[in-house]
């Protein structure tokens, strides 16, 4: 073979491989491309501004805004969904505020509540639209099967500035909570309240209902099972029932849920010095730890403290949050002060701290409290107690308090432990039993 045949051969081989660089490169291009053929937010915004509507909480004999949020068609006939504490204020005082809707168009009208769930912060209303478009869920949202890392567009009107989309990601629901939240990192902002987050092809897999103050891009959304499932109740019910009576009627019984669920996950016993207290293993605490080690000037006291804090409050109006458990515990031991004065700093750390008094006179009657000393010669590893047991009860809904339960170790002049168990929108039985446990378990000894 001369050199020609060499060079031509040479070729041919260089061709094929060129060739073979060109249709790798040809498909890479495809493949990048193709995402850019999925409807992202201008394809959804595109549609959805007539299923969109912003809410407004007005005084009814001023016809002046209070408060306003957002809101989504569900269905051909005006039904749209929107967060309860968006509407809360009609749902408690009807004869004092009002409801009243804008649409993207422009529109707008009067707002009729359906029915509302408490816990999950959602509410059903009817508008006087008919045959608008409406969004759907989610199939996957529904059974609990969406991704993550799931594109999602939430949608509502921020701060009164228009209509807007903001784009983030489905994260699962968060972990260690007692109410199922989806974590959504996208930037919802107030007024967004009530709004859709969608997939991309626009079908709802939450409900915008809150942000993360002190981060970034922390926001939480109402799973669309929830909206899905009030939506089907309130279709089933004839007559609208009396919303203020049904809001104590969840409360009660989402309270009663939760007091169940804490005596069935237990305390555990903890070590604080020489003593030992209760702490839960409910996995919806969140526990810290506080020392007084490093203060300056030098204190004349040691304090060691632990407070575990349950995150399970409920919404219920602008001034009234509740549902909270907290369980804490400080050893104290003396290093400069006699026993008087340890004593009187004692004292001043047992104070109750319920929250019934101000501003919050109109949801509690006033507190009472009892005191007693407690103790067991036969069981000598339980310290004698002094007890201080506090509670409020709740004027709109029945046979509801909140309590706080105190003790105080007797047993030495310059060392104590002082535990602190508090329950908001507890029951009596469940209040006795669940502080009776408390008690028995503040021990001497490991």
């Amino acid at each position: 073979m001369d050199c020609g045949d060499v060079l031509a051969a040479w070729f041919a081989i260089l061709m094929r491989g060129l060739w073979l660089l060109v249709s790798v490169a040809i498909g890479c291009a495809a493949a990048y491309a193709a995402p850019a053929q999925i409807p992202g937010a201008e394809a959804v915004y595109a549609t959805a501004p007539p299923r969109l509507l912003q809410i407004r909480t007005l005084v009814a004999g001023a016809g002046q805004q209070t408060s306003y949020g957002s809101a989504f068609l569900v269905s051909a006939d005006g039904l749209a969904i929107t967060n309860y504490h968006v509407v809360s204020q009609v749902v408690l005082e009807p004869k004092t505020y009002r409801l009243e809707y804008t649409a993207a168009d422009g529109t707008h009208g009067e707002v009729h509540l359906l029915g509302v769930d408490l816990p999950d912060d959602l509410a059903i209303v009817r508008i006087d639209k008919h045959d608008a478009p409406f969004f759907t869920f989610d199939p996957a949202a529904i059974h609990g099967d969406v991704p993550k890392g799931e594109r999602l567009y939430a949608m509502g009107n921020p701060l009164e500035l228009g209509f807007t989309i903001v784009e983030g990601t489905y994260n699962g629901l968060v972990e260690h909570s007692y109410i199922d939240r989806i974590h959504f990192t996208g930037a919802l902002n107030p007024g967004m309240s009530g709004g859709p987050a969608v997939t991309p092809d626009g079908a709802v897999v939450g409900i915008n209902v809150a942000t993360r103050r002190g981060g970034q891009l922390v926001s939480f959304l109402v799973p669309a099972r929830f909206a899905e499932a009030l939506l089907r109740r309130v279709r089933e019910v004839k007559e609208t029932p009396d919303l203020r009576a049904e809001i104590g009627r969840q409360i009660a019984a989402t309270r009663k849920s939760l007091y169940r669920s804490l005596r069935e996950q237990g305390f555990r016993s903890v070590a604080l010095g020489p003593y030992r207290g209760a702490e839960t293993d409910a996995p919806w605490f969140n526990c810290w730890a506080q020392t007084n080690a490093g203060v300056a000037p030098k204190p004349r006291f040691a304090m060691n403290s632990t407070s575990c804090n349950s995150e399970t409050s409920l919404f219920v109006a602008s001034d009234l949050n509740t549902g909270n458990i907290q369980i804490s515990h400080s050893y104290v031991s003396s290093t400069e002060l006699n026993e008087f004065q340890f004593a009187t700093y004692l004292a001043q750390l047992s104070q109750p701290r319920l929250v019934g008094g101000g501003p919050y006179r109109k949801w509690y009657t006033p507190e009472r409290c009892r005191e007693d000393f407690v103790g067991s010669a036969s069981a000598p590893d339980r310290p004698s107690l002094r007890v201080l047991w506090c509670a409020q009860a709740y004027r709109e809904f029945d046979d509801l308090y909140d309590v706080v339960l105190v003790a105080v170790t007797q047993d030495n002049g310059s060392e104590a432990l002082v535990s602190r168990l508090s329950m908001q929108a507890v029951g009596y039985d469940d209040a006795m039993d669940i502080g009776r446990r408390f008690l028995d378990a503040v021990r001497v000894g490991k």
